[in-house]
């Protein structure tokens, strides 16, 4: 299978640059799988789960959005926040998650609170994809 070059930044690190035959994102729009020869593209990327695979191998990082560029057989991650699923602090996600929803209850329904309670989604999401991963 075709390879292209992924490099994956967050603002502390690079956290991971090589050779992958697929990656697939959280797009805001929607998830999105990236292969070799993919037309050029820029995504911006929600909270979620970003899979790399190289082969047999995977390897597994959460975001919590960012922008993502395909171009020239090399897609380049720039995150607001990352961390490969193995180090992220659960703690601190289940923390944020509870802070979010306390920020919540006084709220007024304004697209502000849409937005919010889409995030908050974003979050929960995470926390139930990374649940499911260790229940293996």
């Amino acid at each position: 299978m075709a390879t292209f070059q992924l490099s994956l930044t967050s603002p502390e690190k690079l956290l991971f640059e090589e050779q992958v035959d697929q990656v697939d994102l959280p797009g805001a729009e929607g998830d999105l799988g990236v292969l070799a020869g993919h037309a050029p593209i820029v995504a911006l990327l929600r909270p979620g789960l970003i899979t790399a695979s190289a082969g047999a191998e995977r390897e597994t990082f959460v975001v919590l959005g960012g922008i993502a560029e395909f171009s020239n057989e090399r897609l380049t991650i720039l995150a607001e926040f990352a961390a490969h699923i193995a180090e992220l602090d659960v703690a601190e996600l289940e923390a944020r998650i509870a802070e979010m929803e306390e920020g919540l209850a006084g709220m007024p329904v304004s697209d502000e609170l849409d937005r919010a309670v889409a995030r908050l989604d974003h979050y929960k999401s995470i926390q139930a994809s990374l649940a499911a991963a260790t229940a293996f």
